[in-house]
């Protein structure tokens, strides 16, 4: 199990410790792991997405990984260098717009804070190399995805 380390001014200390507890059976480290989140606007966000990925829109959550991980292997201090004054290894940073987070919450009906909540994981979840572009990834990503969901008493409503 992984130690998450959540870097955060957006998420409050209960949330942050939470979301922390929730992603540990994801990772297998044996090194903390510090994730950045950040809420964003959607000029930020759009700016980001076209900078980086070179589409021009407003998105709901990007991911900028520290480190290029395989989804599911072990991430090993020997075989990174620790970043973090703490002795942690940064994993990543991810920028969530808070306004696209307000529209899909009501657009599935449920409730900010849950949608908030999935983006984090969902952010995170590509920091360790997670992706959904294939099926058979989707498959596995999404049931990552719901695991660290129930942890957090968020499952699907």
């Amino acid at each position: 199990m992984g130690e998450f380390i959540i870097d955060s001014e957006d998420f409050s200390e209960e949330d942050k410790r939470r979301l922390s507890r929730a992603l540990a059976p994801v990772a297998d480290a044996d090194v903390p792991l510090v994730v950045e989140l950040a809420l964003v606007g959607e000029e930020e966000i759009q700016a980001l997405n076209r900078g980086f990925r070179k589409i021009d829109r407003v998105t709901d959550v990007l991911s900028f990984p520290a480190l290029d991980l395989a989804a599911g292997k072990s991430i090993g201090k020997a075989d990174y260098p620790v970043e973090t004054e703490a002795g942690a290894l940064l994993l990543g940073s991810v920028a969530i717009c808070k306004k696209r987070a307000e529209e899909q919450a009501a657009e599935y009906g449920h409730s900010y804070a849950r949608e908030l909540t999935y983006l984090a994981v969902h952010g995170v979840l590509h920091c360790l190399g997670y992706d959904h572009e294939r099926e058979e990834d989707k498959k596995i990503m999404r049931e990552r995805e719901e695991s660290v969901m129930r942890a957090l008493s968020l499952a699907r409503e």
